[in-house]
């Protein structure tokens, strides 16, 4: 492969692997194969691992970066950078995702010159897998454009999460991605052994999707349903940690909240605010905390709402990303602390010794994690099912092991409060979705989300999504949910299909180093 190739190669893997993705033009799903794929034919056809590195960092960081175009807008619009700073940010953090690409790349070409159809495209696939299963553990962890989820909008190609996981599922897909090129590089090959492959791999997207068209494969039992209601505020971020707007807020959720249950044919059992819909801390017992739990009480119904919090210890203050939930009578039945916290948004890494960074977002000191991953209960009072939820908090919902703990720890439904107006009028919203619907398939659960600005949405146990809010406008949902208690196979052994993944890479690497490249 000439250099030309190389860089004809690249631009080709960007722009359909834009387009796999959620994007502002139109979202083809298969396109996204083009990243596990393409980059396994730089690899095999490059003359050397450095060279093979290179170019698979490049033609991998400019594919992300082009899906990550949307970085550029909080830098700008909230970092108060200029874009002539902020538009370069996509392509840097493109570029440190770029390295798990090049990672690839260079595997790919060890495997794919030393082993023979199927098993060089198998090793890809589990090096794939592997790799993005450490993209989401390593350096505080970024799972984004993790590759099932381009397939969101068709659910049949993702049952078989609730047994291997997104990472297994990657490898899967990877693997069947790489299995024509596989054919196509290998050496000796008759053109009808050639074609063989590209049929195999066809056929296994096939089977994939008519093996996921039953519906979900593992979904736990049934344990009830739930008349739940999200209230999308659409408060503009700009304003919205100006305590001269605070009032204003809480008129428009309540407002809002009170529509949505008198007007609803059905008994709301349970309202759902976003993450910090409350600008102002809640535990506090001020004129607006008390009208919230007012509201709660005057309309029989349990709410959760999110709201900076904070304790006193002997260092002084310690803040909290916090989740409330109040009871049918307005009081606290629990709370939820994030606890996977945003790098440069929540907290300063090195804060102590990088004094001159400031956070991204508005509003107090820096946050602290919180330790405690349990369901907030609601008790069953009435028609009211005993509700268990299992909170995820913004960001929260793209870490799988995230959400398998709380269905481990016994939720009924998990619940995604997030605040997506930094993004803008971007794809990020809907990326962020659709990651989040990876989550429902794993845990066999119902996932509820509410947002700020949007976009609010019910996910189903098999992924589907429903019911969704459009951007910036305010908005109501009110549904009758499932409630599911048990584990899928993932949810009860997925911790040990990254290390599989990691101990299978390994030992093929071992077996194809031994071997003599071909000739």
């Amino acid at each position: 492969m000439t250099r030309r190739d190389a860089v004809l190669s690249g631009l080709a893997i960007m722009v359909l692997t834009f387009l796999g993705f959620a994007n502002p033009l139109w979202q083809i799903p298969l396109t996204a194969l083009a990243l596990p794929g393409g980059l396994y034919c730089i690899g095999v056809a490059s003359p050397s691992r450095k060279t093979a590195f290179v170019r698979g960092l490049l033609a991998g960081g400019l594919a992300y970066a082009a899906c990550l175009y949307w970085v550029a807008v909080p830098v700008h619009d909230y970092g108060f950078m200029p874009w002539v700073l902020a538009a370069p940010c996509p392509v840097l953090l493109g570029l440190v995702m770029g390295c798990y690409a090049g990672a690839y790349t260079v595997l790919a070409r060890i495997a794919g010159r030393r082993l023979r159809p199927p098993w060089s495209a198998l090793a890809a696939g589990i090096f794939w897998g592997a790799l993005e299963g450490l993209r989401g553990v390593l350096f505080t962890g970024f799972t984004w454009l993790a590759l099932p989820s381009a397939f969101v909008p068709w659910p049949d190609m993702l049952q078989t999460a609730s047994l291997v996981g997104s990472d297994g599922l990657a490898a899967i897909l990877a693997f069947l991605a790489v299995l024509p090129w596989a054919g196509f590089f290998a050496k000796g090959l008759r053109t009808r052994a050639r074609l063989g492959w590209l049929a195999a791999g066809i056929a296994g997207m096939i089977i994939l999707g008519f093996i996921g068209s039953v519906g979900p494969l593992f979904l736990p039992p049934e344990t009830g349903t739930a008349r739940v209601a999200l209230v999308q505020g659409n408060i503009d971020q700009s304003l919205k940690w100006n305590p001269a707007f605070q009032r204003g807020t809480v008129d428009r959720y309540v407002r809002l909240t009170t529509h949505a249950v008198t007007d609803s044919p059905m008994d709301i059992n349970l309202v759902i605010w976003p993450e910090t819909a409350m600008p102002f801390y809640f535990q506090e017992n001020n004129v607006l905390s008390l009208r919230v739990r007012q509201l709660a009480e005057d309309l029989g119904t349990a709410l959760l709402l999110g709201s900076p919090g904070y304790k006193r210890d002997q260092d002084g203050l310690q803040y909290f990303n916090r989740a409330f939930l109040l009871d049918s009578h307005g009081e606290t039945a629990g709370y939820y602390d994030k606890e996977h916290l945003v790098p440069f948004g929540e907290y300063i890494p090195f804060g102590r010794y990088l004094p001159f960074l400031t956070k991204l977002v508005q509003g107090v000191g820096d946050f602290t994690s919180g330790t405690h991953s349990g369901p907030l209960v609601v008790p069953a009072n009435g028609n009211t099912p005993r509700l268990k939820l299992g909170v995820l908090t913004c960001y929260e919902t793209i870490f799988p092991e995230l959400a398998r703990r709380r269905a481990q720890k016994g939720s009924s439904v998990l619940v995604n409060i997030s605040n997506d107006a930094w993004f803008g009028r971007t794809s990020a919203p809907m990326q962020h979705l659709q990651l989040s619907a990876l989550r429902a398939v794993e845990e066999g659960r119902t996932l509820l989300r509410a947002t700020n600005t949007g976009i609010s949405a019910i996910v189903e146990p098999g992924g589907r999504i429903r019911t969704t809010t459009p951007l910036f406008e305010e908005a109501t949902v009110e549904a009758e949910v499932s409630l599911h208690e048990g584990l899928t196979p993932y949810g009860r052994f997925g911790g040990l299909i990254l290390p599989i993944l990691i101990g299978i890479g390994m030992l093929i690497m071992f077996y194809a180093i031994r071997r003599q490249p071909d000739a």
